[in-house]
């Protein structure tokens, strides 16, 4: 266990430092250069793809084929800091994320993010979370998809928690299928926190969408339970092959 806290911080934590300081000033100017964000959205890609490289994480995408050509609202379970690298090197559509404001605030990462597109939400605050929903339904009907951590918080036991309302809110509003994403395999890689995140293997399943056609505003919460059911059974299912395995 020393051995892993001491690579970490003599080799991973610097070099990934590195590498997030360069793709922040790379995903500024290029999300100043195009606003459209699709540049910034590959620099992300590629700095999401060589930090988990860099901790010896791979990742396996399923269903990729699922994934619908226009946009989408896509719901994730969240389970660690690892999730947002994870969609944003492997989850193969073009999207924005809707993330806590604070972020916004870090230098270089947080304001690569908020130039490239992404949407900030306080939470604490409905009108402006309100705001935030309508700045992403705004991305949905320009025909970029949008992802979503409907849980609100990280689950540390892995367990899909309830998910809240907003993100099927917003794709009803918006008329745009909700596409099921469960991710597995997080809590073995940073069971004890990324200083001693051990070296492993993640898989994301891409569920087939969900259609909102015919569906009212008030079937938001039917509509979040149904979703969280998919990813919850997605995940489960992945865990019995590892069991089987």
């Amino acid at each position: 266990m020393a051995g892993r806290v001491l690579l970490f911080y003599l080799v991973q934590a610097p070099i990934g430092l590195l590498l997030t300081v360069a793709c922040g000033l790379a995903g500024c100017v290029a999300a100043l250069v195009d606003r459209s964000g699709r540049a910034m959205r590959r620099i992300a890609g590629a700095w999401s793809r060589q930090l988990l490289r860099l901790l010896m994480v791979d990742v396996r995408v399923r269903g990729a084929s699922n994934a619908p050509a226009g946009p989408a609202v896509y719901t994730a379970n969240h389970g660690s800091a690892l999730d947002v690298l994870v969609l944003f090197g492997h989850l193969p559509v073009d999207f924005r994320i809707v993330y806590k404001s604070p972020i916004s605030l870090i230098p270089l990462l947080g304001w690569s993010i908020w130039l490239g597109g992404h949407v900030p939400i306080d939470r604490r605050h409905p009108f402006r979370a309100h705001r935030s929903l309508e700045a992403a339904a705004r991305r949905l009907r320009a025909g970029t998809s949008v992802l979503m951590f409907p849980e609100g918080t990280r689950s540390t036991d892995g367990s899909v928690r309830p998910f809240k309302r907003g993100s099927f809110a917003l794709a009803l509003g918006a008329g745009v299928p909700v596409v099921p994403v469960s991710i597995f395999g997080v809590q073995a890689v940073v069971r004890h926190g990324l200083t001693r995140l051990r070296p492993g293997s993640i898989v994301v399943a891409i569920a087939p969408p969900v259609p909102v056609a015919g569906r009212s505003p008030d079937d938001a919460e039917a509509l979040a339970e149904e979703v969280r059911r998919i990813v919850a059974s997605g995940r489960a299912a992945m865990e019995q092959e590892q069991v089987r395995a």
